[in-house]
């Protein structure tokens, strides 16, 4: 009975479908996967596979680093749920802290000429999460349009209610263990945010600085030189080199001096880590404006003096240049110092300037008091170690591991120079930090003192009136890094120290996927809170992906108009072709150029495999066996041609390949082969085979399932829709089980492991001698333009192949015959004389002689008369390249191009005299 099915596949009519019978299913819940499909360990434990979904940024839609993020967990979690692991992919959106609040107020001061001030915390809040709404709405709706199997009954937010438990919790935890402390120190400052950034969140631009050398007045002995003369202000020492000869006799004297209208008190202190060799090799030192003088102000008590506030501008106290811009004091103070006749020198260099990652003002260091996790705490918990030295030996263990394994370096370059990470930033939007402040000079629990200051660090609010809670909200990265366990109900599952639930069946996770962008961002603070709450590991392997450059190799971007929106090439060209342009040629660790062609042409292939199931599907006519039942029958090893062991061998040797790429996360290796195996192996061989040996309706049907497995994990929708004409299926099953039981979908088909019954590889290296015999025949008629229609002789010596293969030979002359060779009458024989009037060829030591094919006369004339032409022009290159004028006068761009038709010309040459040896 024929299946019929459409002739083209429309991608647009069936994806929303299949993707709501997957999620009416249930199999997207580990929960609900029958328990006897399930693999155990020895112990009889079943093993589980999981994920979190790197949470999206929802201020904006999804781009094309979010979609290969999402082709590749989704082939992972498929390929795993297929492998009989219960399977966990938890899915969620990122509050986004410092990103989500400076859209909303640009979007306030633009439509409503108001800023958050204006209306109040309360009601700025509400603006924030009206916005949300929306944008989390679109993002996971875009997360579906890409094919995603997530448990969406485990969705999660950053910023949900469980997700604010757990980071008060933790909060608390962390400052109860002495992690967490309130301090002072140099923090990077945003003007523009009006907060605090982690280091790692500080990006830096390459630009042209100017550097001044001058004195700070007439009576002061030496020159200094620095890039910014208005922290100058606030100098309370100058640093030199202990070894640097000029300046050894002034080290320890204090000089008070008149710095262009301002008094300092200078000491001079000797720092080895001074450059001799930069500037003057003497450094004014500005405690409140640097981290490097900061830690000289802690080692030689210098006094602390902050010139820049919040605002940017000059503090108060500082005469003329008192609220003025850094640019504008910085004028003022260069003018000064020509005026008074100070300034040496003035030269450009080139410097890097520290810019905020999320609006790209200039980073200002500032002394602040800020809340600080403190990395290098040693804890009982840990074993006496501190959360950096547990997330280094993690690394070095190789309890994670990193793919491409070169990032471990990158991670433990971060982690080995990570400073005390400042967690509190000045924002309204996020987790608000769990302390209130209260002016008593009464104990309690919870409670330190600071001056008359009483703090108070909970879960819940303390109960008594005169409270306030501290106007701060923690670090999104804080939240965020607590990921793999706050979505596994962390801290409810966690009782006495012990995992219990979600908790214990799916942590640690086995693999976070997330773009090497965020390695240090993200990643080291994922492995140290997981240490600290659990003492484990959050994952055991890192995989980080590149970024999706434009076709030129440029970073895509809204301002320069190159961005590719993943939805609009679903629309265009279905998400198979989207997610396999994503998945095929991209590697770890490595950028990758991205092209509306390459998705053009990986729908090519999608339209092929269905094309090729098509035919498949409307050719098997076994009336007692329908293709529903033939694809559950088991394939006889009995009276298989040789054709039939070369392809059940080839797709053995494929199942065993591209499950070990998977399992080494080689995604575009595996791709590829099934790629060449389903176009060429299958579709341009075998099913040309199956056309002249006939009844093959077991080994199609067996083939076509095994590759819809295979391909499934990446092209998830076309596998499913072709799987539906496949299987028998049930009509409006009332029972949801029953779908599951009798497996129709393909979502939840079992993997294929390689069967010993088809391994034939002296059948296959005989195969690949006929293919190679018909392609060098068939690449023949093409050289002499011989039309399709011509029927021609062939003789075939078989001489230098062992008698066995020659008996093969002779049993595969209809295949060699009528696979497009156009050969009318074929003779093989062990060896014989060489046939005059023949085209000759070899193909992998057979002597082949094509009869009747051309006129050699003819064909010999034409040969040596093209050889002559191209012998001419090449000799006019070589002139043109042996004439030195040429060479030292013409472009570099015309000189290669000669070089390389020479090159091109001498092969071709080539090519034509074994040509002409052929005719006999």
């Amino acid at each position: 009975m024929k299946k019929e099915i459409p002739k083209a596949y429309n991608p647009k009519k069936v994806e929303d479908k299949i993707y709501a019978a997957w999620e009416k299913s249930g199999f997207f819940n580990p929960d609900n996967l029958q328990e006897e499909n399930i693999k155990k360990d020895k112990n009889g434990k079943e093993k589980t596979y999981t994920i979190v979904l790197p949470p999206p940024n929802i201020t904006s839609k999804l781009h094309l680093g979010h979609a290969a993020m999402l082709a590749i967990e989704d082939l992972l979690i498929r390929y795993h749920r297929m492998k009989g692991y219960r399977t966990l992919w938890i899915p969620g959106t990122d509050h986004a802290a410092i990103a989500t609040q400076n859209v909303v107020e640009k979007k306030l001061l633009k439509e409503e000429k108001l800023t958050r001030h204006d209306l109040g915390r309360e009601k700025f809040l509400k603006k924030i999460w009206e916005y949300l709404e929306k944008t989390q709405a679109v993002i996971l709706n875009q997360t579906r349009k890409m094919g995603a199997s997530p448990d969406w009954s485990r969705e999660a937010f950053t910023l949900d209610k469980q997700r604010e438990k757990a980071a008060r919790k933790m909060f608390v935890d962390m400052y109860e263990a002495g992690v967490i402390y309130r301090g002072e120190r140099i923090i990077n400052w945003c003007p523009r945010c009006h907060s605090t950034l982690a280091d790692d969140e500080v990006e830096y631009e390459k630009q042209k600085a100017k550097l001044y050398t001058f004195k700070y007045s007439r009576d002061f002995p030496f020159t200094i030189a620095t890039t910014r003369p208005e922290t100058k202000l606030g100098d309370t020492a100058v640093a030199v080199n202990s070894k640097d000869k000029r300046y050894r006799k002034y080290i320890g004297k204090i000089y008070a001096v008149d710095f262009c209208g301002v008094k300092l008190k200078l000491k001079i202190i000797a720092d080895r880590h001074v450059e001799m060799d930069f500037g003057t090799g003497a450094l004014g030192v500005t405690p409140a404006h640097s981290m490097a003088d900061w830690q000289m102000a802690g080692e030689n008590k210098l006094e602390i003096i902050k010139v820049i506030g919040e605002d940017g501008k000059i503090k108060n106290n500082f005469g003329d240049y008192s609220n003025k811009s850094v640019q504008e004091a910085r004028e003022m103070i260069i003018e000064n110092l020509k005026k008074n006749n100070l300034l040496e020198k003035e030269e450009e260099i080139e410097n890097n300037l520290s810019l905020c990652y999320r609006c790209g003002t200039a980073i200002e260091p500032l002394p602040s008091r800020q809340w600080f996790i403190n990395v290098d705490k040693k804890l009982k918990r840990l074993g006496n170690k501190s959360l950096k030295e547990k997330a280094i030996a993690a690394a070095k263990s190789k309890s994670i591991k990193f793919i491409p394994a070169r990032f471990k370096k990158r991670y433990l370059d971060w982690m080995e120079n990570l400073r005390d990470w400042c967690i509190s930033r000045q924002i309204w939007f996020g987790h608000r930090i769990p302390v209130w402040y209260k002016h008593v000079t009464r104990n309690a629990k919870y409670m330190t003192y600071d001056g008359k200051e009483r703090i108070y660090v909970g879960i819940e609010p303390p109960k008594g009136e005169g409270w306030v809670q501290d106007e701060d909200s923690l670090d999104t990265w804080f939240s965020s890094g607590m990921w793999t366990f706050s979505t596994l109900g962390w801290p409810d599952n966690f009782k006495d120290g012990e995992k219990i639930n979600d908790l214990a069946k799916f942590h640690p996770t086995q693999v976070l996927e997330t773009g090497y962008e965020i390695l240090t961002l993200w990643v080291s603070r994922m492995v140290m809170m997981s240490f600290f709450a659990l003492g484990e590991i959050p994952f055991e392997n890192v995989y980080l992906h590149g970024m999706i450059l434009d076709e030129r190799g440029q970073k895509m971007s809204k301002s320069k108009g190159n961005g590719i929106d993943p939805i609009d090439m679903i629309e265009k060209y279905g998400t198979d072709a989207a997610r396999l342009s994503l998945l095929i040629g991209s590697t770890p660790g490595n950028d990758v150029r991205f092209s509306e062609e390459k998705i053009e042409g990986q729908r090519n292939f999608v339209n092929k495999l269905w094309n090729i199931s098509r035919y498949i599907l409307m050719n098997i006519k076994d009336t007692k066996c329908p293709i529903g039942h033939l694809v559950s029958k088991e394939v006889s090893k009995e009276n298989l041609t040789l054709a039939d062991k070369w392809i059940l061998n080839k797709l053995n040797n494929l199942i065993e390949e591209v499950t070990d790429d998977l399992e080494n996360y080689n995604f575009s290796a595996a791709g590829e082969k099934l790629r060449e195996f389903a176009w060429n192996d299958f579709a341009d061989w075998y099913l040309e085979v199956s056309k002249i040996e006939k009844d093959k309706n077991e080994i199609l049907a067996y083939i076509l399932k095994q590759l819809l497995i295979l391909w499934h994990p990446f092209i998830p929708f076309v596998t499913e829709e072709i799987w539906k004409n496949l299987k028998p299926g049930h009509k409006n099953p009332s029972n949801p089980l029953l779908q599951r039981r009798n497996n129709d979908l393909l979502m939840i088909e079992k993997w294929p492991g390689r069967e010993q019954k088809f391994s034939f590889p002296k059948a296959e290296s005989n195969f690949e001698i006929i293919k190679g015999i018909i392609v060098t025949i068939r690449n023949a008629r093409a050289e002499y333009k011989i039309e399709p229609s011509k029927k021609i002789n062939a003789v075939i010596y078989a001489g230098k192949i062992r008698n066995e293969n020659f008996r093969s030979l002779q049993s595969q002359s209809d295949l060699i015959k009528n696979l497009r060779t156009g050969i009318d009458k074929l003779e093989i024989k062990e060896r014989g004389d060489k046939i005059k009037d023949a085209v000759y060829l070899i193909a992998g030591g057979i002597e082949i002689y094509l009869l009747g094919m051309v006129d050699k006369e003819k064909e010999k004339k034409n040969l040596e008369k093209e050889i002559e032409n191209l012998k001419k022009y090449l000799s006019q290159i070589k002139n043109k390249l042996g004439n030195k004028g040429f060479i030292a006068n013409a472009p570099d761009k015309i000189v290669k191009e000669e070089k390389n038709k020479h090159k091109e010309s001498e092969k071709k040459l080539g090519k034509l005299e074994e040509k002409i040896k052929t005719l006999l």
